[in-house]
């Protein structure tokens, strides 16, 4: 994949949250995205049929698969992968376009996903959210609902794989309290915001006065 690394000109972060099913990820997600104005959660691209509810350019960007592969080989992909038939790819030129305008991008990814970004853009902020245990977790994904027992059995093991990937993150938030975990994450966008990079890219005039 073509690709091209964010430079100080950008003015806004880029954030990916991983997590296993049932750490509360979406939760985090979409309480933070309520209280910090300036993030903006990524957009994924995918070539799979809508859901019931589900609308395009707000949920996903749904493409058929000719144009996503003729997408993905102009290099329009930050990431992208192919899960059970239907492919998936996290849009580069809408990322860009974001962070230059001065928002924060979050992404939320898995932790394959996170690795091809991570390799392609150093500076990105990896943060995986932890459940308190795998029984706690194991317990959150009955209460839901939502699975059978198979399907259930099927995200313990992947949750297992997952965690063994926590050590490459930049920060790890233990979702044992909601609100507490709520407000790790604003502290970590927080410092973010104040990295070299993106500060120096919101302050041209500044620096330039100062001769930098």
């Amino acid at each position: 994949m073509t690709t091209s690394t964010p430079t100080p000109s950008y003015q806004g972060s880029m954030l990916m949250i991983v997590a296993p099913s049932g750490a509360g990820k979406s939760s985090l997600v979409n309480a933070l995205l309520k209280d910090e104005a300036g993030l903006k959660l990524s957009l994924s691209t995918t070539t799979r049929t809508p859901r019931p509810g589900e609308v395009d350019g707000k949920d996903y960007r749904f493409l058929a698969k000719e144009d996503f592969l003729q997408e993905r080989d102009q290099g329009h992909f930050l990431e992208w992968a192919e899960v059970h038939g239907h492919f998936y790819g996290t849009s580069k030129p809408w990322i860009e376009s974001q962070m230059q305008a001065g928002s924060d991008v979050m992404l939320e990814i898995d932790w394959q996903g996170a690795q091809q970004i991570r390799k392609l853009i150093p500076s990105v902020q990896w943060i995986f959210i932890f459940p308190p245990s795998i029984e706690a977790l194991e317990e959150r994904l009955r209460k839901r609902g939502q699975d059978d027992e198979t399907t259930i059995q099927r995200r313990l093991a992947a949750a297992h794989v997952e965690l063994l990937h926590a050590h490459e993150a930049d920060y790890i938030v233990v979702n044992d309290s909601f609100d507490q975990a709520l407000v790790d994450l604003k502290h970590i966008l927080a410092s973010s915001r104040l990295r070299s990079g993106p500060s120096m890219a919101r302050n041209p005039a500044l620096l330039k006065r100062l001769g930098v």
